[in-house]
């Protein structure tokens, strides 16, 4: 809890000196808004996040890469609530703006994608899901290799959807290439190496070996 409090004084005295949409402040909001998701306040961190939207609209356009990545919070928040419908059609605009914003090799795009295909295959969309997975999985090893970090977490994220379509031996394989290469670049307790593991021994157990 002491980092919520810390948070609200920061934002509180980031108020008090620069304003209530300063970059910093907006900055401040988003970062209070990740320790309260983190502690389980989502309608918290929601209403943090749509004022830091709200403001960065006003003060930058609806697609400037500030407030598509405030979007991008507030969507995976929205997601997190249940409101997948609604977190979609927030992923699908930062998806369809994100050139504009980053470029299309850009490192932001990439997540964009990857983040919109979480949403599609939690509502069941698996086929779509799997389309802009194997895009954005292809880019981003082209672009950063595949041992890079969202490498890595489309890789992964691909996998559970092969896994939930049936194609149960290839998503295996994938998932224990995370795994293995988490394991050797960051090590046994490293939190994303420990993610893919738990990832792997799931499908062994629903596989029954």
């Amino acid at each position: 809890m002491s980092g919520i409090k810390d948070g609200e004084e920061r934002v509180a005295a980031l108020r008090l000196s620069l304003g209530d949409e300063h970059p910093e402040t907006l900055t401040a909001m988003l970062d209070l808004a990740e320790v309260l998701w983190a502690e389980g306040r989502l309608a918290a961190a929601r209403e943090l996040e749509e004022r830091v939207v709200a403001a960065r609209r006003r003060l930058l356009g609806d697609n400037h890469a500030d407030t598509l990545k405030a979007l991008g919070k507030l969507a995976t928040t929205i997601g997190a609530q249940g409101d997948l419908a609604e977190a979609r059609r927030l992923q699908e605009h930062i998806v369809a703006h994100a050139a504009e914003a980053w470029g299309e090799d850009g490192r932001d795009a990439l997540r964009a994608l990857n983040n919109l295909a979480g949403t599609m295959a939690a509502q069941g969309d698996l086929l779509g899901a799997r389309e802009l997975l194997e895009q954005a999985l292809g880019e981003m090893c082209r672009l950063f290799g595949e041992e890079d970090g969202d490498s890595l977490a489309a890789m992964g994220n691909l996998a559970a959807v092969l896994w939930q379509m049936g194609e149960t031996d290839e998503a295996y394989w994938l998932q224990q290439q995370v795994a293995e290469t988490q394991r050797r670049l960051r090590g046994d307790d490293d939190p994303a190496t420990r993610a893919a593991f738990a990832a792997l021994h799931a499908m062994q157990k629903d596989a029954g070996f």
